[in-house]
């Protein structure tokens, strides 16, 4: 309930108490705490209020002459006098408290924080003893005055008990309506209390009046709750007070009238007067404390970061206050904000909090309504705050203006906004071209508009094409611009030969499955798993079938429950205080119920040994709950037909394949073409903040922890009986939670009751449910056109992966020029656009395997169960004698060694399950890959489990859908293909592979006919399941009568050579180094690993002969293999501590190596290793080392995180940044509003600096790709990459290699040292005006730096365009 005073009350309860008018009061704007919070009582606002709230000022233009007026009561955690007496009597039987004094020597922190609580209950004892005082004071002076009065005039005075405060009695609730309460709705619901006199019978006479106070209480009611929100957000730097003009002007509380609130008078400072309190006396202030973080590099920095996701929170709170029909809570929450703004004692921080895309939000929710009146309240507290309106916003206005009916006055407004518009720059095409709109805003404003200009037809600007990068400037000739044909003669329509063969009827009917599958937000297949039906597998089903109906109505009336206590709470509290009760009513209870009975089964179905911690779980199921929010957002906002309507017109150009733009450029025409109407296709999706996630998950959590119970002898019933009654049932909860040790840290997990367990694993359900954007598409993903729209065609594809805390990277590309995003955005098209299917041949035999138990010599996972059992320790020896304390460590050990072996095997064992079943179930059909990136540029697929990067396994299973005939020389690349996998013939030339390849076809095609019961040649080769996919291919051609004409839908590899020594020679154009690494043509291939392993070898002798014992250990052990990988990763920033696990890990397999040599070798190993490389690439450990220096001393001195730009325009910053882990609290309400975020924080300079070289040649390897892909598909060729290996059909090996060679020698061809060189002076390097020249270690580091960054490392003579020739670059 809520008490409104009227205006006629107050003035009559003010006039009795004769308090002064606030007219005359100088005061200024405070926030409600009574001045400076660091002084004021911290319950000093809540009485303050509490008289403001009794004694409110009556509004310009009402009568002061009415005896009584209308009072709405709300419910008020304020006590009367009456109850204040009361509590007053209870708290004296209270035990006296004789902790009065403190020792001068008690200084612990517990002792502070006990003192300090103390201190806060005596400050709010001794300020409710003084009001009550007051209080009582004042009523016994008006009762003398009175009497007085009565003994002088006995007629005409007035009651003492009309002029006392009103004392509100208690209301009694069981006296509403129980259906009310019941549905949560009663708070809604405004009761209007009316007094006897002739005012109000006029008032209830009147129902234009009282039509008049529920309008009023309808508008003002979320905007009065407000008063109180400072004291419930953290301070970030807008909560200080404005100093006073006149110090010495101090209000009494009771004299501190809060008026009439009206939205736009309470956001000007001088309509509304507060208490101000004394300032702090030199003595008594204290000096400000030094600034101490270990994340942010100044309070400044601080105060930006909270600013910043304060700034986050509001903008997705706004929008999902809109789209919920929340609009009053929405408005009250901006104006709340708006005030801290306006008395920040830091305005050049908070200016940036209040801007008007947040007015935006508003305006579109109130010109959905019709609202013109609050749109131009809005309007006018833009202008207050000094913001400039946008396209958006007039866009808003002349949607508003569109709903309404079209008179003379609305035709004026029309007018009026056109010409305002038009004043400040805006013309009407601007507005409709760059302005975003949903469902119909778009025609409705429109319809405003030629209200006025009836001829008026938006010119729509048209999208920018072409390239703007000189790597790919060329291809802009086959760009036309928008609008423009091409002529017949001269089209070149290659670029859709890698995408033809699928009618536009195929298409769409794969769009529709599509489609389906995303609406409904999962997908449930058929596990391969084989296992043994349990003898009540059908009862446990049905009891399965039973409790799911049980949880259902259980989670359906939690929801209720708790949403309306939430409700209940929320209405009370401030609306600066934004709550996860909003974000929970974005969706209906039927479908929080059905992502929750998905989570469940979920759970119940994980893993015995580990599983995630609660702050994932948590996370992950805001996720779920925020990706259908997106999903009904599209269905109903029009963008589900829009896409349907351009997807249509695309799939036409896949069946007609007449054009000659690229995925990207042809969605760009389409949705040109269809922007006269309907919503705009390039909305970007505002994510809910990680904050969010976690508290909406945490909430839903509650439900499934609290209110799910299973019957713990729910297994007993039987079929013959008749239902037990509830006192048979013991029903316990579904779910406990458990406390797991990892590491240093302890863990909360979530487990499923052991009932539910064995229901579940007895029941068998044979299925495994996927979300639908864990799953490849099943028809042609959408191209990426702008960082925020591509891939699934309703699920919101993330274009870079990052973490939730790096938001630097996406500012830089929000920043960015769009055409400087175009060659990765392509790149991840044509990737995406490639058709693939299901080798099924090879995946009866990988599935067969699988089932009868797997192969860990053929990589495939075996059942945690196939794990022998350790033996058990005796209790004693043969002689009698009890196990020793080292016995007993060995045997503790060897269990938690046992242990962990067991949860590797599952996770492997789940994996395999997942993918095969996966691959079993998209056998017969055609799907499609979307792509995104990592922050460095590097491709992956999005579907995790189904797709052609990872294991031998998982490349193994999939081909090509588009079959291409093999042609004169595809055999060959076929056969040289084979041998490569088996990694036998790495030092021979492609003659001789070849003829190895003939001595042992026999052997080939006894692995095609018989994989599991013949030779098995294919099982000894370095990749088995590859080889065996490669040998059944070559048996189908080699039986062909025709090789030349066998359509093949094989993928051929090309892998580069040590890829990353390749480009760090190429930069520093090392001779030595490239020919190493084949960049220089040779006869036959050079192998850098052998290379670096007889370096190591020569070392190792020399060791040897002077005596040194490991040297000699390690005689014929100095293999390849044994130091490959240190080799291949040291370019990729390997420490010293990861190579020695890596080389140990090698001579740990080899049988006859001593093993009490192997951590003593592997670090002997290691040093040499190292050194070899050093001899061998000079010129690579230079630029490493520059590579090193300048990311050390730009997280160092600049405090900032490593950035550049790659060759193909795609920013980069490196997400590393110090964490410090904090304490979250839990909370059911509030949404915290700090948020980590890299571009505010310290660095983590370690990091940086040994990220940052494997980090830009990663860049640089993708870049490569980039233009590879590129210039592949404009040539119509199938390409596809994993990383540095690049697939193609057979047919086509040759063009391949001859793109992939052009495009390398045209990337390192560009000034990629110099122009990083340039970037990072740009961007770091300091100013003279900078340096101190005091000689300080500060002063000395910047100096330092400047030099560094200009120190480019020396490049040898290698000539680049050898690599044009060289046979083994990539091969």
């Amino acid at each position: 309930m809520y008490r409104l005073l009227s205006a006629n009350r107050a003035a009559a309860v003010q006039k009795a108490l004769r308090v002064p008018p606030t007219a005359h009061t100088t005061t200024t704007v405070c926030c409600g705490c009574g001045g400076n919070s660091g002084f004021a009582p911290p319950n000093f606002g809540l009485y303050q209020q509490y008289y403001q709230m009794l004694y409110r000022q009556m509004p310009a233009g009402e009568t002061a002459t009415a005896t009584s007026a209308t009072a709405v009561r709300t419910q008020t955690t304020i006590p009367t006098q009456t109850d204040a007496v009361a509590q007053t009597k209870k708290k004296r039987l209270r035990k006296p408290r004789y902790a009065k004094y403190v020792e001068l020597l008690e200084v612990t922190e517990q002792a502070i924080s006990e003192r300090r609580s103390r201190v806060k209950r005596l400050k709010s004892k001794k300020l409710a003893d003084f009001i009550q005082k007051a209080q009582l004071q004042i009523l016994e002076r008006r009762a003398r005055e009175d009497k007085k009065d009565n003994k002088k005039s006995k007629g005409g005075a007035l009651e003492l008990s009309q002029r006392q405060p009103v004392e509100y009695q208690k209301i009694d609730m069981e006296a509403l309506d129980a259906s009310l309460l019941e549905s949560g709705l009663y708070d809604d619901r405004p009761m209007l209390f009316f007094g006897k006199d002739e005012y109000t019978k006029q008032v209830i006479a009147n129902p234009e009046e009282v039509q008049n106070i529920l309008k009023s209480f309808n508008n003002f009611r979320d905007i009065i709750e407000s008063i109180e929100s400072e004291r419930h957000e953290a301070d970030f730097g807008l909560s200080a007070k404005v100093p006073s003009e006149d110090p010495e002007a101090v209000v009494d509380p009771f004299e501190a009238i809060e008026p009439y609130i009206n939205p736009l008078e309470r956001s000007t400072p001088s309509s509304v007067t507060s208490v101000g309190m004394p300032a702090a006396s030199a003595v008594t202030t204290k000096s400000k404390k030094r600034f101490k973080s270990k994340i942010h590099v100044n309070e400044e920095q601080e105060r930006l970061a909270k600013q910043k996701a304060l700034h986050m929170n509001l903008i997705t709170y706004l929008s999902v206050c809109v789209s919920a029909n929340m609009l009053s809570r929405a408005l009250s929450t901006i104006i709340a904000y708006r005030g801290r703004v306006r008395k920040s004692s830091l305005p050049h921080l908070s200016q940036g909090l209040i801007t008007v895309d947040l007015y935006n939000i508003l305006l579109h929710g109130y010109a959905a309504k019709g609202s013109f009146e609050r749109t131009q309240e809005l309007f006018t507290l833009i202008e207050e705050d000094g913001l400039a309106l946008n396209e958006q916003s007039y866009a808003a206005i002349f949607e508003c203006l569109g709903r309404l009916e079209s008179d003379e006055e609305n035709q004026q407004n029309i007018a009026k906004y056109i010409t305002q518009a038009e004043d400040e720059g805006f013309s009407l095409n601007q507005i409709m071209d760059r302005a975003k709109f949903v469902s119909d805003q778009r025609d409705i404003a429109l319809d405003a508009i030629r209200r006025i200009r009836p001829d008026f037809t938006p010119a729509y600007v048209p999208p920018q094409l072409g390239y703007d990068n000189e790597l790919l400037n060329h291809l802009n000739v086959h760009t036309l611009p928008v609008g423009v044909s091409a002529e017949a003669g001269d089209s070149d329509y290659a670029i859709m030969n890698s995408k033809l063969g699928y009618t536009k009827a195929q298409l769409e009917q794969f769009a529709r499955e599509q489609l389906k599958v995303e609406l409904e937000g999962c997908i449930t297949i058929k596990s391969i798993e084989k296992s043994k039906e349990f003898a009540n597998a059908e009862r446990c089903r049905e009891r399965l079938k039973e409790m799911e109906e049980t949880w259902r109505k259980q989670i359906s009336t939690a929801i209720v429950r708790d949403l309306n206590t939430m409700r209940a709470q929320v209405r009370f509290k401030p609306h600066g205080f934004m709550t996860y009760y909003t974000y929970l009513k974005t969706l209906d209870t039927s479908q929080i119920s059905d992502i929750l009975i998905k989570e469940l089964y979920k759970l119940a179905e994980g893993s015995e040994t580990f599983s995630p911690t609660v702050g994932q779980l948590y996370k992950e199921l805001g996720q779920k709950v925020q990706r259908r929010y997106q999903i009904e957002q599209k269905k109903h906002n029009g963008t589900l037909e829009k896409v349907g309507e351009i997807y249509s017109s695309y799939c036409d150009l896949w069946d007609s394949g007449r054009t000659q733009d690229n995925t990207r450029q042809a969605w760009q025409r389409l949705v040109h073409e269809q922007r006269e109407s309907g919503p705009s296709m390039d909305l970007p999706e505002v994510s809910w903040p990680s904050n969010v996630l976690t508290g909406v998950g945490r909430f839903l959590y509650n439900i499934l922890m609290r209110d799910i119970k299973i019957d713990a002898h729910v297994m007993r019933k039987q079929k013959g009986k008749s239902k037990t009654t509830a006192q048979s049932q013991n029903l316990l909860p579904a779910f406990y939670t458990l406390f797991r040790n990892q590491g240093r840290l302890v863990k909360e997990e979530v487990k499923p009751h052991p009932v539910l367990a064995r229901i579940l694993r007895a029941s068998r359900q044979q299925t495994l449910t996927f979300e639908s954007n864990l799953v490849p598409m099943l028809c042609p993903p959408q191209p990426w056109s702008t960082p925020h729209n591509g891939g699934y065609l309703l699920n919101k594809s993330e274009l870079i992966r990052l973490p939730h805390q790096a938001i630097q990277q996406w500012d830089r590309i929000g920043s960015s020029n769009p055409q400087h995003l175009y060659p990765a955005l392509d790149s991840l098209n044509q990737l995406a656009s490639v058709p693939w299917r299901v080798n099924t041949q090879l995946l009866d035999v990988i599935v067969e395997v699988f089932q009868n138990g797997g192969d860990a010599k053929l990589d495939v996972p075996q059942p945690p169960s196939s794990l022998p059992q350790l033996p058990t320790l005796p209790a004693k020896d043969a002689e009698g004698n009890a196990a020793s304390n080292a016995d007993r460590a060995k045997q503790f050990r060897d269990k938690m060694g046992h242990r962990r072996k067991q949860a590797e095997m599952y996770s492997l064992w789940c994996d395999a399950l997942y993918r095969l079943s996966l691959a079993q179930h998209y056998r017969d059909k055609v799907f499609w890959l979307p792509h995104n990136m990592d922050f460095r540029g590097r491709v992956y697929p999005v579907p995790p489990h189904l797709n052609h990067l990872g294991s031998d396994l998982a490349r193994s299973m999939l081909i090509f859908d588009q079959a291409q005939p093999l042609g004169v020389d595809g055999f060959s690349w076929l056969k040289l293909h084979c041998i490569n996998l088996t990694g036998l013939k790495k030092r021979d030339s492609v003659r001789e592979r070849l003829l190895y390849a003939e001595e042992i076809m026999p052997e080939i095609l006894d692995s095609a006919d018989n994989p599991l019961t013949g030779r098995q040649w294919w099982a000894k080769s370095d990749e088995p399941w590859q080889t065996l996919a490669c040998c059944m291919e070559i048996a189908k051609v080699h039986r062909c009568p025709d090789p030349a004409a066998y359509l093949s839908r094989f993928p051929i590899h090309q892998d580069g050579s040590c890829n990353g020594l390749q480009h760090y020679a190429a930069l520093g154009r090392d001779k030595a180094g490239a020919c190493s690494v084949n960049l220089a043509p040779s006869a036959i291939p050079q192998d850098v690993y052998s290379a670096v392993a007889t370096l190591v070898e020569r070392s190792r002798k020399a060791d040897a002969q002077n005596g040194l014992h490991v040297a000699e250990a390690l005689a014929g052990f100095v293999r390849r293999k044994v130091i490959k990988q240190t080799v291949m990763t040291t370019v990729y920033g390997v420490t010293r501590y990861g190579a020695r696990l890596q080389i140990a890990r090698q001579l740990k397999d080899i049988d006859d190596f001593p093993k009490d040599w192997v951590w003593p070798a592997s670090t002997y190993l290691t040093a040499k290793t190292f050194e070899s490389l050093r001899e061998m690439f000079t010129s690579t450990r230079e630029i490493q080392d520059w590579f090193t220096e300048c990311a050390r001393l730009i997280a160092g001195v600049c405090s900032q995180n490593v950035e550049w730009v790659t060759p193909l325009g795609l920013p980069v910053v490196q997400p590393y940044n110090r964490q410090e882990a904090k304490h979250t609290v839990r909370t059911g309400l509030k949404v915290t509003a700090n948020l980590p975020m890299d571009m505010f924080e310290r660095p983590n300079i370690l990091k940086q600096k040994n990220a940052f070289p494997p980090n830009f040649i990663h860049s640089l390897d993708s870049s490569h790709m980039m233009l590879t892909s590129l210039h592949c598909e404009r040539k119509g060729i199938t390409f596809v990459s994993v990383h540095d290996c690049f697939w193609t059909h057979a047919n086509t090996v040759p063009e391949l290699n001859r793109m992939c060679r052009e495009q390398f020698v045209a990337l390192h061809s560009q000034p990629i040292l110099e122009q990083l060189s340039e970037f990072m002076k740009r961007t770091y390097s300091f100013h003279d005006t900078d340096f101190t020249n005091d000689g300080s270690v500060e002063d000395l580091s910047k100096r330092q730096l400047n030099r560094t960054l200009k120190q480019l490392p020396q490049k040898g003579d290698f000539d680049l365009r050898n690599v044009l020739d060289s046979v083994y670059f990539f091969s």
